[in-house]
């Protein structure tokens, strides 16, 4: 690999960027959360940075520029890209065991219904 190579993350938009609580409205996504902008910056120093979300994408991207983020993404998408790692609000660590991943399946609540 090359010098230029950065491994790339997937950031979720909606319960991680911004401050979704559940209550999806197409036409409007939330405010951006307190130090995602710095969280951001930091990885895109090191890392490849895209945008992971069904949302509607050119609305996406307005947020994106409205929050003054838009330079540390290299693509909006909704399909699960080829990457090292995703950032999500709602999902699971496979560990290698179907029978505790049923149980954390059973227990699961987004972080902002604890």
């Amino acid at each position: 690999m090359g010098k230029c190579y950065r491994k790339t993350i997937l950031i979720d938009l909606d319960g991680v960027i911004n401050e979704y609580k559940g209550n999806f409205d197409e036409n409007f996504i939330p405010k951006i959360r307190a130090g995602a902008d710095v969280f951001i910056k930091k990885l895109a120093d090191k890392y490849e940075i895209k945008l992971f979300t069904t949302r509607n994408r050119l609305l996406a991207a307005k947020w994106l520029i409205d929050n003054n983020i838009d330079c540390y993404f290299s693509d909006i998408t909704n399909v699960k890209e080829p990457a090292w790692l995703m950032i999500d609000d709602r999902c699971l660590n496979f560990k290698g065991d179907y029978y505790a991943t049923y149980i954390e399946i059973e227990k699961f609540q987004a972080w902002f219904k604890k």
